[in-house]
């Protein structure tokens, strides 16, 4: 960890140091820089589909139903599979299905989550059921 807290030096030090490496374009003026600890709490899939036969190169899927409306759902649902997936380090890829009574339920803010949705390993399911 003698390289963490090296780098973590220098780009408390000298910021634009971080910006130059990785060439994003942004100005390091903009922003500051810290090393957070992030809390973990104790997060429940709804369902996991484990595949049996690991010869089949079939995924992992994860099953989440939500039939309430949850601003945060997509935060807890994303953090929820990758802490699974790093606690457990499966072999399988992995596919995520979320099951919603209707598309007005799926109302969490989806900005930093466009692309897992947009990928293949994410499926939206809305009934349509009324009530």
């Amino acid at each position: 960890m003698q390289t963490d807290a090296l780098f973590y030096h220098l780009f408390k030090t000298i910021p634009g140091l971080f910006f130059e490496i990785a060439k994003l374009g942004y100005p390091p003026k903009a922003y500051q820089f810290n090393s957070i600890e992030i809390k973990q709490i104790a997060f429940r899939l709804d369902g996991v589909f484990k595949p049996t036969d690991i010869e089949l190169d079939l995924p992992i899927i994860f099953v989440e139903v939500q039939f309430q409306a949850d601003k945060q759902f997509y935060a807890r649902f994303f953090s929820e599979i990758f802490l699974y997936l790093k606690q457990y380090q499966p072999k399988e890829d992995w596919k995520a299905v979320v099951i919603f009574p209707k598309r007005s339920v799926d109302n969490s803010d989806t900005r930093h989550y466009k692309m897992l949705l947009d990928s293949p390993n994410v499926s939206r399911i809305y009934f349509h059921i009324q009530g």
